[in-house]
């Protein structure tokens, strides 16, 4: 079955997914989950921590489609231009061995998954943790990635939204 890498970028804290899927019968495994924590205060050096990490995980599950969030326009704009760079690296991190890569909005992603488009944090958790059968609440920026990817996967399931690039 195909890999599927869901990515929550940030610039301190960047969660990620992956999901083994197959459309015909559909199936979602989980594969694996976490945060990339990035600590140091050179904002430059959270860009590198992020694209290294996001390697690693690419080179090791070689996913074949990456999922990722838009950058949504917060009410500071030195914010959203951060996490604008740190989606950027990530995309080009994700996108290393040619993976396709799509975007979602948050509320695409919170409606697929919860069925509400302004959900919380928690509800995301409890729900990706009962979708994919998950022995404990994965982390908030972890669950996030999760559902960018079930989103994605769900999204490729019906073809009416597949031209969601």
């Amino acid at each position: 079955m195909p890999i599927l890498l869901g990515i929550d970028p940030g610039s301190r804290i960047t969660g990620y997914a992956l999901l083994e899927y197959q459309l015909k019968p559909f199936r979602l495994r989980y594969v694996a989950s976490g945060c990339i924590q990035t600590l140091d205060s050179v904002f430059s050096k959270r860009l590198q921590v992020i694209f290294r990490e996001l390697c690693l995980l690419v080179d090791q599950y070689n996913p074949q489609q990456v999922a990722i969030e838009q950058v949504f326009m917060a009410t500071n704009p030195a914010s959203a231009l951060k996490l604008g760079h740190a989606r950027g690296a990530a995309m080009v991190a994700a996108s290393k061995n040619d993976a396709e890569v799509f975007e979602y909005s948050a509320r695409q992603v919170k409606l697929a998954v919860v069925g509400y488009g302004a959900a919380n944090k928690q509800q995301m958790q409890i729900m990706m943790q009962r979708l994919l059968q998950l022995p404990s609440l994965p982390a908030s920026d972890a669950a996030d990635a999760l559902g960018i990817a079930w989103c994605h996967a769900h999204h490729q399931r019906n073809p009416l939204t597949r031209k969601v690039k």
